[in-house]
């Protein structure tokens, strides 16, 4: 889908407060409503709008714990790697996982109550995975900058 600069100034405020009526969008982008929702339609089923929602302070839900954790797989067998992935989507401590280059195959962001509870997700669950070989954890002491916005 070829975007053009009204398409990215649109996605832009969507980003901001995707809350915003579809009129008070138009007016803004200078489209028509219609116009609006339709363009706002095709990028939803383009697959460039992929979601929405309300950003949540964990912390404020009772989860302190905050870690990035370097996964290494004992061997890239497809059948364990698809395992894997399962397990680790369907985890609610799991917010974010990374396939990357380097030394660790895997990065998650997890959130958890407390050090016991992320102890209880490494034992009872992470080392469990049998193409899980090792992980280290670098725990998050305060959080500089996280971004949902795209620069567009």
């Amino acid at each position: 889908m070829q975007l053009d600069d009204r398409d990215l100034r649109l996605l832009r405020l969507l980003q901001e407060d995707n809350r915003i009526a579809t009129a008070a969008l138009a007016e803004q982008v200078g489209m028509s409503t219609s116009a609006c929702w339709r363009r706002i339609r095709a990028f939803e089923e383009a697959g460039i709008i992929t979601g929405y929602g309300a950003r949540v302070d964990p912390e404020q839900l009772g989860l302190g714990f905050q870690a990035i954790v370097h996964v290494h797989l004992t061997r890239h067998d497809p059948a364990q790697l698809v395992e894997f992935i399962r397990a680790v989507e369907a985890r609610d401590e799991v917010m974010d996982c990374f396939a990357t280059t380097g030394q660790a195959d895997y990065h998650l962001r997890v959130l958890c109550r407390d050090i016991a509870a992320y102890n209880q997700f490494l034992e009872g669950f992470l080392f469990r995975l049998p193409a899980v070989q090792s992980a280290q954890t670098n725990v998050v002491l305060r959080e500089i900058k996280s971004g949902t916005i795209c620069p567009v």
